[in-house]
């Protein structure tokens, strides 16, 4: 960073403390209210007002925890401070019944086995529904999605017992298996279940067993499940660095790209890498599908151990189904050249933009189509958000 960008970073610095120490604010013009103040933003490149909307985050650590809508500007539009010790997750807008909605999940444990609910409010800012796990599940942080029949996905973990022998391991080895339910959101019903492991080896896991059998393996790590262009989901696994494509009507798996059974011959286009490892990604998240057969997703390359790639970044990857060929078309990298070593996505604006959260990094940021870095901003050291989005919200008055 120049002498001259520092100092604009820290007058703006400045200004978005004084904006953060007024508390929040419970619509963007809405009246003042008392309360925990969120962590100041800092923004470092402010170039992407083009009408794609407020950032919505869910900072955990700092002065306070919780989902928060800021302004492109930093400015804090609406803050919602969530109990201490408690995480909130995934904070967006959806829509549910053909209305706008906030959602976001909330519980404790997150980034292990967690604990937690999924809420839904409306543009009034109160609570319309919540959404847990069935069948003696609980609900996990990772994904909460309101699907366009007004289902929702979410992700758990369950710890059972696996014998592993065949594969030189323990017959009772701990594990902590991925689930995927679909919930009928007026119900409770559960409608679709997967486990991942009645599809998936345990020896396609990339995370080494733990030196005893009794403390849980976890091998798959589910950490998104989405919907592709044709109503199917796009289920991801981090530790084996795969996405799968699996039916909703059974369950089976239709692809899988990356990791040790990859149904695609990994390439790079002109100008673009693979990794050390000859994949395209690795330790991933957020598989988006963005039409034509290119999916976008947040490329981590590291577990926090040694990395695959020097830094994280977002690829965007072309598929040819007939040839089994997946192809490197795009990538943008970390801006400060960092690795994070958990969470992250990457959103495709309405624009055409990609608006990036760096998860375990203290980073949201926005590039053009091209490439180029529009907007930076920066949470304090020690503050993350497990994702971030840039998306229109018009609160009722």
């Amino acid at each position: 960073m120049t002498v001259g960008s520092l100092m604009g970073a820290l007058i703006v610095v400045a200004a978005v403390i004084a904006l953060a120490g007024t508390a929040c604010t419970t619509a963007s013009s809405g009246p003042v209210t008392a309360g925990p103040t969120p962590p100041a933003v800092i923004v470092l490149k402010q170039g992407a007002d083009n009408g794609n909307g407020d950032i919505f985050i869910a900072p955990d650590g700092g002065s306070a925890s919780g989902p928060e809508i800021i302004s492109n500007t930093g400015k804090v539009i609406w803050f919602h401070a969530v109990p201490a010790g408690d995480w909130a997750t995934d904070f967006r807008t959806q829509t549910y019944q053909g209305k706008p909605v906030l959602t976001w999940w909330q519980g404790t444990g997150f980034g292990g086995p967690s604990s937690g609910t999924d809420y839904i409010y409306n543009d009034r800012y109160q609570q319309i529904a919540e959404v847990k796990a069935g069948n003696g599940y609980s609900a996990d942080g990772h994904e909460f999605l309101i699907t366009p029949w007004n289902t929702a996905l979410i992700v758990a973990d369950t710890i059972t017992t696996a014998n592993l022998t065949s594969t030189g391991g323990p017959a009772d080895q701990a594990v902590i298996d991925g689930i995927v339910q679909e919930i009928d959101i007026s119900t409770g019903k559960v409608l679709f279940q997967w486990n991942s492991a009645d599809h998936v080896p345990y020896s396609d896991s990339h995370t080494p067993r733990p030196a005893s059998a009794a403390m849980p393996w976890d091998w798959f790590h589910i950490n998104a499940v989405h919907l592709d262009t044709d109503g199917n989901l796009l289920i991801n696994s981090r530790f084996t660095w795969t996405t799968y494509k699996v039916s909703l009507r059974t369950g089976k798996i239709i692809w899988e790209l990356g990791g040790k059974q990859s149904t695609f011959k990994l390439t790079a286009a002109p100008g673009q890498v693979l990794d050390s490892a000859g994949e395209i990604f690795a330790y991933q998240h957020d598989p988006e599908a963005i039409g034509n057969d290119e999916y976008t997703l947040f490329d981590n390359e590291s577990d926090g151990g040694i990395g695959l790639l020097p830094h994280s970044r977002v690829v965007t990857v072309k598929l040819d189904l007939s040839t089994k060929v997946a192809t490197l078309v795009k990538s943008v990298d970390q801006p400060e050249g960092l690795v994070a070593p958990a969470e992250g996505n990457a959103q495709t604006t309405r624009n055409g933009d990609l608006f990036v959260g760096w998860g375990a990094l203290p980073y949201i940021s926005e590039f053009s189509p091209s490439g180029h870095l529009l907007f930076n901003a920066q949470l304090p050291d020690g503050v993350t958000s497990y994702r971030a989005y840039r998306l229109p919200w018009n609160p009722a008055g």
